[in-house]
């Protein structure tokens, strides 16, 4: 007998399943021992010497007769069920509805049962009933019962209708269990998931033969519905789910409600069995695969078996398996035996829901006769069941400003590795065994908040409520931007008195990581309006590298106020510098507003904080060890302060994750100052680390005299560090002077983060050794509070110590990012930031600073540093002469348009730089409407209704169209979000989004359907929203392989089945083919029926990497920077978890380069730039992580809306106004973009100078740059002028030479013509006198004939200008 799901070894599920005759002989070699310990073993019932309560009875003992037996007597067939379950349907206490139908046609009935159901009630024609189950009740958790899934396991199809009628009729009798179970509590209860398979099956057939497809098990297409679902540790596909509209029906009804708890009733043995039912090595049994919430699982079915009188045994005595025992009588799935694609693992990963399998008799189909034993054995056990839905934890998750409800937001209990969200209204319920917890919700765009110390008992569960406060309070609302930055109004600390003595902090332990995760949780959701929580990526082993921000504005960089950071426990073993920073983090948050020196330095700096950079070494480190080396690496086994690039020697280690989150951190944010805080030692040690020689030696920067004092500040206010022999017992010889050294000096370290610091980013950083012992017991730890707090104050104020201030444009006013700040002497200059902003450390002095830019004319002031604070120092560049208008004064230049726009349009411009600043899309997300519910992915089918019901309600805004069809005929649909769709206006650019061109890989498709929804939704209500739609035409192409995406799974990371067309092509190969696939053809004819293109944006699945080509990495760049972690370059991916990729951004070719992509066919042939995002390490995550990747992908998505609004726009026009359109404009000598009609152009470019070149025919080519910036789109004009050269010369000079020319020759011509009129007018005049005096000379000519006629004719008739030639034709004559 096998039941839940032992895998048959013949006839397996979905395999064609050869007649009876033929597998007789196979069966004859089934039952060996060995096969028997995978199989249950067959029908052997009449073999067991006493028969056990629940053995059939002989065939010789008729059953009683249905009309005697009462309601248990029968099995109830399709009809029967039907009536029975809409019996139970009482008005306003149960609701038939149904999920679907089996292959069959058979409705899959669910009956739902719970106090103050609205309509529906008794009287329902079971036929007629629809799939509405009404409308969800707060406060009440859902619960679902599901049975006979295979269809020969019928205990649990008759035992389900009978608790309907006993809930229905305790409840009606008012028995005050019930009455009670069904006022807080949502049943659902499914009797029959195979009702196909319970047709075919055979009463009194206690175990058929595994090779039996005709015994019901399965379902009409021979699947194996326990064996059907999406698998965590899958090896193979399932089946597709047209196969089985009984699973597909299912995972639907998980997904459209918010169970808490489910059984799934089974027959053929009588035990419960709970997650996980398989292991990734597949063993067949002996495996324990353990879910996080093992105690919880084991709980639950301990609830159930306890109340069975044979389950609760432990020993069943199945016949088929005697000798089988369960303790307690519940198994770990994968423990008894093993099951790949089984529905309790599917609730439990891909849902809120706890779900466990129970066995209910060893006789899968049992004569009527049993039933109601059967009854008896599972009644108090299924009410027991149902009442463990309310254990744990339950309450609401809301929103502090208005108290909605936040719908997905995420539950997560410290030390449970298993999450879950809450529903809409933001209720949740989370099943916990009693004991103590910390528990956190976590919610896009509002502030983590932890619950700690929560206590669960037996009983009811435990009420916790979160209310959350957004990150950002300020809508969006165009505000006029002030030309000349400045520093940012201060904000108002807490008017409350000054305490004499700044409260010190309480909490001295060591933190290991999850103490550490809730204290700072704690201090973020306790000082939300100084503190920011944020990570920069993780470990090697999966831990957060956490980072808290403390300023009275978190989450934004003021200009003007510079940006400090302290770095903890690099090494793992050396751990105070972990704990002094948790106890600064304290201090600074207990004393803002009440201690001057620190709400001044709140107020004027913005303080990040990382405590541990290593966590994982921590975790391996040993309290008390004082020189060794246990934790002082990564979990690769590397020193993190061995392992960043080094200025004189190449580092041969791979680059760790830890290091390489540093980096794109420290390449985020403008830090100024930092220092790096280790142990064993008692010194600041600052740069060089090393030199070239790699030796002992003092290796001096630039900066010497700056991180001498850097240095000196901190030491001086540590006493026993100013001393310089602190570790003369463990060290004998060191000392320091006045507790410094220079790094090198001291000894020698390639690959340091501090070098990294001072060489590759504007922040000066020293390493502070804190004091011998690395790891000190817990009871030392107040005292290295008490030796550094002055210090680690101090330190920090010297961020406000040289020069400070902003550069700026001379022509607009706006900051100048990246320019040079140089001073004289010192060679390391530093570079301002967005808004111009800059600090330069100095120590007091004279000084010759330089700022310096692109394009601009460099300034030099003299400045005096003096010891108290920064000075500020603004510099305001003029644009260089190669930046003006050309000096020849015959060829128009391209100006600035400024002044002609209109209102609207600069109120316009002006939103897209609000959007632009820091923080500026988060506020557009929260004032926005309401997170989508992305719970489910879209087949074809349901694609095509969406968009179609998008443009049904959206009519105004959106038109669909179709692009063609597939090689399977399905069509390619595009979707236009326009104010004027299906109107091309000139000036409008245009933004397309493309995904799906791999069918395996279908969250670009969700997250372009959920970008489409989510601008509708907002459209007229969001006044940011409906401006970007009002400008912009947006093109939606949400699947290019409708084909591949219905061939794919769900949950399939690896698989590539539905990666190419229905003819096996991969349509990113493609592009090139003369012969391509159909969808390829469709969608280049549309990009070449679009020319000129503007941007486009290709999604796909696999790690977190933005393709980007020469000028599209700006593109790329912007797209990773405002993804929570793409811009880290980590993608942490299970199969390349050691890829780092650099701010997130690689050239395509260097990652993964083919021919044929359809991204370069768009660059080249459609010169539309196009980047490809990749969204997810797995190609088909579980549609419970759509909400995580929306969250994740939305603000990268909106900014590429608002990025298409930046770069270089304007008009083409002769000098009397008129269009020129097709005129061409090169920029940078190698872009190519085309006028439109009415001269209009655009091109996306990074910020800075670009040079330009616009040619058209007939007119002059004209030559300028131009200076893009990064908020706002640079608008210009081009004027053509006549072109007035010839063959390249001036047309005067080349109509002068034309006209003298044309002068000669007609003179020439003239004489010639004059010459030969006279010359014919003589011949002719010769000729006629000859004729005349032919008679006098005929004797002479006779006479004279021997002599010569030319003679002759010389002498009297020849001129004597004659030439031979006239001669000739004379003579001839």
């Amino acid at each position: 007998m096998w039941s839940r799901g032992r895998r048959p070894l013949l006839g397996q599920s979905g395999a064609p399943r050869p007649p009876l005759p033929l597998l007789l002989p196979l069966l004859l070699l089934l039952p060996t021992p060995a096969l028997l310990a995978h199989i249950k073993k067959a029908g052997a019932t009449a073999t067991a010497t006493v028969p056990a309560p629940w053995a059939p009875a002989a065939a010789s003992e008729p059953g009683p007769e249905p009309e005697r037996a009462g309601p248990f007597g029968r099995y109830y067939h399709e009809a029967e069920l039907g009536a029975e379950l809409a019996a139970a349907a009482r008005p306003g206490l149960g609701r038939l509805y149904s999920l679907g139908r089996s292959l069959e046609g058979r409705p899959l009935w669910a009956l739902r049962l719970t106090a103050g159901l609205e309509g529906q009630g008794q009287g329902q024609e079971p036929a007629a009933v629809g799939s509405d189950p009404g409308p969800r009740l707060p406060g009440r958790p859902q619960v679902k019962l599901v049975g006979n899934m295979h269809g020969d396991e019928t205990v649990s199809r008759q035992v389900l209708v009978y608790l309907a009628r006993e809930l229905v009729a305790g409840y009606e009798s008012g028995d005050p269990r019930l009455v009670r179970l069904l006022n807080s509590t949502d049943v659902h209860l499914l009797p029959s998931l195979n009702p196909d398979g319970f047709e075919h099956a055979r009463e009194g057939t206690c175990d058929p033969a595994p090779a039996d497809a005709s015994a019901g098990r399965y379902n009409s297409r021979g699947h194996d519905l326990n064996r059907s679902f999406p698998d965590q540790f899958g090896t193979g596909e399932p089946p597709a789910l047209d196969e089985v509209p009984e699973v597909r029906a299912v995972i639907e009804w998980i997904r459209s409600n918010n169970f808490v708890l489910s059984g799934n009733l089974h027959g053929g043995s009588v035990v419960a069995s709970y997650p996980f039912d398989d292991s990734p090595q597949h063993k067949t049994s002996g495996i324990y695969s353990r879910t996080d919430d093992d105690e919880v699982f084991k709980y639950l079915a301990r609830s159930y078996a306890s109340k069975h009188p044979i389950m609760r045994t432990g020993d069943p005595r199945c016949p088929s398996e005697e000798d089988e025992t369960f303790k307690d009588g519940i198994t770990n799935g994968a423990h008894w035996y093993d099951v790949e694609g089984g529905m309790q693992d599917y609730n439990y990963m891909w849902s809120n829901c706890f779900e466990i399998t129970l066995e209910l008799s060893c006789c899968k189909y049992p004569p009527a006769s049993q039933l109601r034993q059967e009854w008896e054995n599972n009644r108090e056990s299924l009410i027991t069941f149902i009442e463990k839905v309310h254990m744990g934890v339950k309450g609401f998750v809301k929103d502090s400003a208005s108290s909605s409800g936040l719908e997905n937001a995420t539950i997560s209990v410290a030390g449970i590795n298993h999450n879950i969200t809450s529903s809409k209204g933001g209720e949740f319920y989370r099943l916990l065994v009693p004991g103590t917890y910390n528990i956190s919700a976590v919610c896009v765009g509002y502030m983590p908040m932890t619950v700690s110390n929560i206590v669960v008992q037996e009983g009811s569960a435990t009420e916790v409520n979160f209310l959350l406060r957004p990150t950002v309070m300020v809508p969006v609302v165009p505000q006029t931007v002030a030309p000349v930055p400045t520093v940012a109004p201060e904000v108002d600390a807490p008017e409350t008195p000054a305490s004499p003595q700044p409260i010190q902090p309480q909490d001295f332990h060591h933190h290991h990581f999850p103490d550490m995760e809730i204290f700072l949780r704690r201090f973020a959701n306790e000082y939300p309006n100084i503190t920011r929580l944020y990570s920069l990526g993780k470990s090697v082993e999966s831990r957060e590298l956490y980072v808290m921000e403390i300023s009275d504005n978190p989450g934004v960089h003021e200009p003007g106020e510079p940006e400090f950071k302290y770095i903890g426990n690099m090494h793992g073993n050396e751990v105070v510098g972990r704990e002094l920073l948790l106890n600064l983090i304290e201090f600074l948050c207990k004393n803002f507003g009440t201690d001057p020196e620190v709400t001044e330095l709140v107020r004027t700096t913005r303080i990040h904080l990382m405590p541990s950079m290593n966590p994982d070494g921590y975790e391996k480190s040993l309290e008390g060890d004082s020189t060794g080396v246990i934790g002082r690496n990564n979990s690769n086994n590397f020193d993190l302060n061995r392992n960043f690039p080094d200025q004189f020697f190449q580092i041969l280690d791979p680059v760790q994750p830890e290091t390489t989150a540093v980096m794109s951190w420290l390449k985020t944010y403008p830090f100024v100052l930092s220092a790096n805080l280790h142990g064993g030692s008692l010194v600041v040690n600052y740069p060089y680390d090393d030199d070239e020689q790699g030796v002992p030696s003092y290796s001096r920067s630039p900066d010497d005299a700056v991180f001498q004092h850097l240095a000196l500040s901190y030491s001086k206010e540590n006493s026993e560090m100013y001393e310089g022999s602190s570790c003369k017992d463990m060290y004998p010889d060191e000392h320091f002077s006045h507790g410094i050294t220079n790094g090198a000096n001291w000894y020698s370290v390639s690959g340091g983060m501090q070098d990294w610091n001072y060489l590759n980013t504007n922040c000066f950083e020293v390493t502070i050794e804190l004091g011998c012992i690395k790891y000190p017991y817990e009871k030392d730890l107040p005292k290295y509070w008490e030796q550094n707090r002055r210090a680690l104050l101090q330190f920090m104020k010297q961020v406000h110590h040289g020069v400070r201030g902003f550069v700026l444009d001379a022509t607009d006013g706006q900051g100048i990012l990246n320019a040079t700040i140089s001073v004289a002497d010192i060679n390391h200059p530093v570079t301002s930031y967005k808004s111009g902003d800059y600090w330069r450390l100095l120590v007091p002095g004279t000084y010759r600073i330089t700022a310096s830019a692109r394009g601009y004319n460099p300034v030099t002031k003299n400045v005096t540093v003096k010891d108290e604070g920064a000075v500020q120092v603004n510099f305001t560049l003029v644009r260089s002469s190669s930046d003006s208008r050309n000096k020849s004064n015959k060829v128009k230049e391209i100006i600035a348009d400024e002044g002609t726009s209109d209102p609207t349009t600069k109120e316009f411009e002006t939103l897209i730089k609000d959007l632009s600043a820091e923080n500026g899309l988060e506020r557009l997300m929260l004032s926005s409407s309401p997170n989508l519910a992305l719970y489910r992915y879209h087949s074809y089918k349901d694609l095509s209704e969406f968009l179609r019901g998008l443009v049904m309600n959206y009519p105004h805004i959106t038109n669909l169209t179709n692009l063609g069809q597939s090689a399977e005929f399905r069509q390619i649909w595009s979707l236009e979000i326009s104010n004027k769709p299906n109107m091309s206006e000139p000036e409008e650019p245009k933004i397309r989004f493309v995904a799906g061109i791999h069918g395996n890989a279908p969250v670009g498709t969700e997250l372009l359907l959920a970008l489409a929804e989510f601008l509708c939704l907002n459209y007229k209500r969001n006044p940011a929203v409906t401006k970007l739609i009002d400008r912009t035409r947006i093109v939606i192409v949400p699947s290019l392989n409708p084909d591949g995406r219905e061939r794919a799974q769900e949950k399939a990371c690896t698989s590539t089945a539905g990666q190419t067309n229905a003819h096996g092509k991969d349509l990113d190969t493609d592009f090139t083919s003369k012969s391509g696939g159909s969808e390829v053809r469709q969608w280049k004819l549309e990009i070449q029926s679009d020319l000129p293109a503007d941007p486009s944006v290709n999604l796909r699945t696999f790690p977190f990497i933005v393709e980007n080509k020469e000028t599209l990495r700006h593109l790329a760049s912007l797209y990773a920077n405002n993804h929570p972690s793409m811009h880290m370059g980590q993608p942490s991916c299970p199969n390349k978890s050691d890829e780092n990729i650099p701010g997130g951004v690689i050239r395509g070719a260097e990652w993964h380069g083919h021919m044929g992509s359809m991204k370069d066919y768009s660059v080249v042939y459609g010169h539309c730039p196009e980047i490809t995002v990749y969204t997810s390490c797995c190609y088909f995550p579980s549609a419970g992580q759509l909400p995580t990747l929306w969250a994740e992908n939305k603000k990268s998505l909106l900014s590429m809306l608002v990025e298409v609004h930046k770069g270089v726009h304007g008009i083409v026009q002769d000098k009397s106004g008129k269009p020129v359109s097709k005129a061409v404009i090169v920029l940078n000598e190698g872009i190519k973009v085309h006028t439109k009609e009415g001269g209009y152009f655009h091109v996306l470019l990074a910020p800075g100078f670009h040079n330009i070149n616009a040619i058209a025919e007939g007119y002059q080519q004209q030559h300028s740059q131009v200076f893009v910036h990064h908020d706002a789109a640079s608008s210009v004009v081009i004027v053509f002028d006549t072109d007035n050269r010839i063959f390249g010369l001036p047309r005067e000079l080349v109509v002068t030479v034309a006209g003298a020319t044309m002068s000669a020759l007609v003179l020439t011509a003239c004489i010639i013509w004059c010459v030969c009129s006279i010359k014919s007018n003589r011949h002719k005049d010769g000729f006629h006198r000859l004729r005349q005096h032919h008679d006098d000379y005929e004797d002479e000519i006779r006479l004279m004939s021997t002599g010569s006629k030319k003679s002759l004719l010389s002498h009297e008739f020849q001129d004597e200008t004659d030439t031979e030639e006239e001669t000739l034709y004379s003579s001839k004559h």
